[in-house]
Parts: C-alpha cells; structure tokens; sequence
C-alpha cells in the first residue's frame, strides 16, 4: 500500500494553487500583480537602457545599480508569469522538473540580490572613507570580477536545494498551497524526512541574511563614524544622502525577507493567503521601488533618464 501511495520524484505533476481561500478574486487579485510587474520590467530595464548608453554613467555605482536591477528582474520574473497563468487561465499544474527549476532560479536570484547590496554598501565605504582611492580599489574591472564571485557563491549555496527535494518521496495529494514553488512548500508535501531540508534552509537563511546583514551594518557603523567627523556641514548632507538611497533598498530587501522567511516557519496563527500575498510582494515590490528610489535620490541619474524621456 505504502508503494502505492509513493509516486518517483521524477515523474511527479504538482498543483500550485494560487491563493488558498481567494481563488474567487484570482482575477482581481491579478490586476494589482500584472501592474506591479509592468512597472518593475520598465523600471529596471530603463535603469539598464540609461546606464548602458551613457558613458558617463559607466562607474562601480551604476554597474552595481544594473546588477541590483538584473536581480530585480529575474526574481519578480521567476514568479509572476506562473502565478498570472494560476490567476488568469487556472494553469495551476506544474512538473517536478519545472517546478525545481523555478525555485532554484528565484532562490539563486534572492541570494545574487542579497550579495548584490553587500557589495554596494562595501562601495558607499570606500566613496566616503577612502574617496582618493575609490577609482584604484573599485575598478570596473573588479566590479565584474565581484559579481562573478556573488553568481558563484549563490551556485554554491542554492545547488543542494533542489538536489535534497530530488530525493525526497511525494504522496498522491502534490497539492503546493502557493503561487509558487518555494523550496519549504514542496518540502512539506514530502512523504519522507524533510529534516536535512529544514536544516539546510536555515544554514541558507542565516549565512545569507544574518552574515550578510552583518557585514552592511559593520560598513555603515564605520561610514557614520568617518561622516560624524567631517566639519562641513554641507558635505556631511552630502555623505549622508549618497547613503540614503541603498539604505532605503536595504529596508525594502531584508524587512519582506525575513518576515517571509519568519511567517513561513514560525507564524502558525498567520493566515495562509495573508502569507502568500506577503511572499509575492517580496519579490515585486523591491523590484518596483529601487529603481524609484535610486532615480529619485541621485541626481546623475535622474537627469540622464529625463533626457531620454523628453527624446520620446
């Protein structure tokens, strides 16, 4: 009987489906999700576009901008098209291999973005701290040379999540109560052990939020100490609002992240779909947002992106 119920991981179809307990206002749910999505593809890609063609513009700040952006567009891209198809036209199946193929990408993506904001806070140091040696020690070339090493170290840490599902067995109910594939989800339809997979999500969970927030708060505590010395009160706005805009993308980032990852193990008396809704918007309204803050607080850019628009 147990051999019956058991079916190979391999061959597995799983059912995401959607919103549980709203599945009657799928469609109006959509309306907000498809916006949302238009405006971070057109925000981020503007970023891209703008950043691409002026030269000007081609400094570790704005490459780092771009990969923010590049990240942005593949976790909001990860998820939203299936969770339109589960709106729109109840598309709600999905095959072991797509869905371990979704949840490495978003997961890969989330860890590149966390990476991502450790190296532009690392950026904002050296600009005020070491200003004079801000071109010799962020090269464009070691730009891409760290963002390489943040695309690796991601490989690194997310390639055993989808091998550890792999192994697991799934019941005849596959039934995944969410819009997408997240690695505890499908987990926790599991006939077998899941332990090595809880364990695992909390080392990833740690390593990349807790050392990585770690390691930003450190910067700024010494980006404050070197902007409390400077005299000038002209150049201490001045610092401080260099800092502003990636402080804003921070709080946007790690304040839905860790309440999704916190609601996900620990928030029993939350209401499924409120968690849903909350997970989704982890991935869209950063995407949404950094490009606004990053167009509204610098200047450079602003003004390069209103050239462009007035072209049109």
């Amino acid at each position: 009987m147990a051999a019956f119920n058991l079916t190979p991981s391999g061959t597995s179809t799983f059912i995401l489906t959607g919103i549980p307990g709203l599945e009657a206002a799928h469609i109006w749910i959509s309306i907000p999700f498809s916006i949302f999505y238009v405006f971070s593809l057109l925000g981020n890609f503007t970023v891209l576009f703008v950043v691409g063609k002026e030269q000007t513009l081609h400094t570790p700040m704005y490459l780092l901008l771009c990969m923010l952006a590049l990240a942005d567009i593949g976790m909001s891209s990860s998820v939203v098209p299936k969770a339109l198809c589960i709106f729109w036209f109840n598309l709600k199946s999905i095959t072991m291999g797509g869905c371990l193929t979704q949840m490495f990408f978003l997961h890969l993506v989330s860890v590149i973005k966390s990476a991502v904001l450790v190296a532009m806070a690392f950026d904002r140091y050296v600009a005020i701290c070491n200003p004079l040696r801000y071109t010799t020690i962020l090269s464009n070339a070691r730009i891409a040379k760290l963002g390489l090493v943040c695309v690796i170290r991601a490989v690194l840490l997310i390639l055993p999540l989808p091998l550890l599902l792999g192994r697991l067995p799934f019941c005849v109910n596959r039934i995944i109560p969410h819009t997408y594939c997240e690695h505890m989800a499908v987990a926790k339809i599991s006939c077998g052990d899941i332990t090595v997979n809880r364990l695992y999500s909390l080392v990833i969970a740690f390593v990349v939020i807790s050392l990585d927030l770690m390691v930003i708060m450190l910067s700024y505590c010494v980006i404050l100490r070197a902007i409390l010395r400077i005299s000038s009160k002209k150049a201490h706005l001045k610092a401080l609002n260099t800092c502003t805009a990636h402080i804003c993308i921070i709080l946007s980032s790690y304040a839905s992240s860790l309440f999704s990852i916190l609601t996900h193990r620990f928030g029993q008396g939350i209401a499924p779909h409120v968690h849903i809704i909350l997970a989704n918007l982890y991935f869209l309204l950063p995407a949404v947002l950094n490009p606004i803050i990053y167009g509204v607080k610098t200047k450079e850019l602003r003004d390069k992106v209103g050239k462009y628009t007035c072209r049109m």
